[in-house]
Formats: structure tokens, sequence, C-alpha cells
């Protein structure tokens, strides 16, 4: 699938003694594990080239899976190919001196609403940044080397992208590439404890915000995590975002929302759903992502009760022509 664009990628890496990698803002999973894994296998393939990953935030969540590199001069993007992973706009990816680089590769997986790049290889139907990357190193695995430690991270980015494997993206490729990581020897134990447990005072917090969780008419279901909330339980970004985990087992509920208050006065939305697609109100406000996984921003709360009322109608002309759903 889409041979040229991957090897014109591979050419262009070719090229290029210095690599500079980069990702979205807040990362998740899928976007530390496929700039780690990508960037484990580039240095182990290329042994003299210069590959870096560079960015302005990082996941104390994903620490387990190895620190990035320092930012540079300006200067030192001059003679650089930026390869840019899992984000769908410029204005999030995460390093800002990314248009100093002399060429910039996009590779990404959401809805492709702001193209960008020397060059763009775009899938939106796959389930994971992962998945990608994992794809294009089996189609020229004669040529590229997998390493354990680019297999643990790339995992790690399928696995929590996909929901463990339970998303409607999950295909017969995504658990045949995924069988191929681990046939490196991925030691699943320790990384499933790593990405599963929860501190104790968490756990309070979690059973605190169930009962903070809220319904709207046609069972929009949504949490508000505002400062005092943060500040009440010490909430890291991570936790905070986290939030929107704890509403999607809720019988009827096909759409569901965590507001999150941001140190600016913004609001980040988290939005999440089932049968139903919900990236068009993320669109519609200021954001986007997936067709059951997105986001937006707000600015006040009664931009809040707005886009309630946009995902509680979408969601009753959604039952009222659909059987089937839960």
């Amino acid at each position: 699938m889409n041979y040229e664009i991957k090897k014109q990628i591979l050419d262009k890496i070719k090229e290029y003694n210095k690599i500079i990698i980069s990702r979205h803002i807040r990362p998740d999973g899928d976007c530390t594990g496929s700039t780690k894994g990508l960037k484990a296998i580039l240095e182990a393939s290329f042994p003299d080239k210069e590959i870096y990953l560079v960015n302005s935030d990082y996941s104390e969540f994903l620490s387990f899976l190895g620190g990035e590199d320092e930012q540079f001069d300006d200067d030192f993007y001059a003679d650089a190919l930026l390869i840019v992973l899992d984000t769908a706009s410029t204005d999030r990816i995460s390093n800002k001196k990314f248009h100093l680089a002399k060429e910039i590769i996009k590779i990404d997986h959401h809805i492709d609403i702001a193209p960008y790049g020397d060059l763009s290889w775009v899938e939106n139907l796959r389930s994971s940044l992962c998945e990608m990357i994992v794809d294009f190193y089996n189609t020229f695995r004669d040529e590229l080397v997998m390493t354990k430690e680019a297999a643990t991270c790339l995992y790690t980015g399928m696995i929590t992208d996909t929901g463990r494997f339970r998303f409607r993206s999950v295909s017969g490729d995504t658990m045949r590439l995924a069988g191929l990581l681990l046939d490196q020897g991925i030691d699943t134990d320790t990384l499933f404890a790593r990405l599963n447990l929860e501190d104790y005072d968490y756990l309070l917090f979690k059973a605190y915000a169930l009962k903070e969780i809220k319904m709207t008419e046609n069972g929009v279901a949504y949490i508000h995590v505002d400062k005092a909330m943060q500040e009440r339980f010490g909430l890291s970004k991570e936790d905070s975002s986290a939030t929107v985990s704890f509403l999607e087992n809720i019988k009827g509920s096909l759409i569901w929302a965590s507001f999150i208050d941001n140190p600016d006065g913004t609001i980040r939305v988290r939005l999440r759903s089932r049968f139903v697609y919900c990236h068009d109100i993320g669109e519609n406000w200021r954001g986007g992502g997936h067709e059951c996984a997105c986001g937006a921003t707000l600015y006040s709360k009664d931009e809040i009760d707005q886009l309630l009322a946009e995902a509680d109608k979408k969601l009753k002309e959604y039952k009222e022509t659909h059987e089937g759903w839960l």
C-alpha cells in the first residue's frame, strides 16, 4: 500500500546525513512510540547518520521508553531533514523550529485537513501511526533493521492507540504487524504493568471523578476537570486528560467528552464516540482528529454548553435513525 510515497521517503532519508524527528504537543503513546521507534530503526539501519528526537514537551507517563534530545540552535536545522509524525497540522507540532529544516516529511494517520511538508504520507484509516512505521519497516525490511527497543516503543503505541486492539480501525494487517513486533522478544509483562498500574491516590481521584460524571438528555456523558479539581488532587496534564477513559463504558452513551481547564484560561476537549462519528464536532470547535476520537479547544463555559448541545442533537438523531447500538 502506498509503495511509491514510502519509497520516496526512504530515498530522502538516505539522502540526508542529519535527520530530526518530531511529533505533536501533549504526547500520547502513539506519537511517543512512533517517534522513538522510528529513531531506533534509523539508528540501527544507518549508524553513520545523525538521528535526533527533538520536541518541547514530554510525557512523564511514558518516560520508561527513554529520553529525547535537547533543542538545538537555529543554524543546526539548515541542512537537516525533519520528519513530523502523528501531527495533523503545523500548529500542533511540538518542535517549534520545524520550519527551519531544509525539507519536511509528514507521516500521519489523522484526517488530512491541513496538508504540509515537502513529502506527505497520510493514511487516516490506519489504527495508529506506529502501525504505519512498522509497515514502513516491513516494506523495506531488506534495508532496515528492527531492534527490540524499537519494537517495544512501536508496540506501546499500537496497543495504546487501539485500546488494546479493540477499535474498529484494527485490521488483519494491524495484527500481523503487531506480531512482527512481538517476534522481537518484547517483555509484555513489564510493559503492560507500566501502562496499567495506578497509584493509590489516583484511584481515590478516579472514585471522586466517577461521581462527577454528568449526562445530557440523549446520553452524552461528560466531566469537567476544572482548576479546583486539578489542585485538590494534584493532577498532572496527563492525569486530567485520562479522565475521558472513565466515561467509555456507559451503556447508551455513544458520545462522551472530558473538558479540562488549561492554565491560560482555555478549555481542552477530549471527545470520543462509538458507532456514531464525532470528528465533525471537534472540527467545529477549533480541533479535529479521527472519526471516533478527536479534540477541540474552547474559550468559555458557555462554549462547553454549546458543544454539548451540538453533540446531544447529533446523538439524538443517530439513535432515532439507527438500530443495534449499545
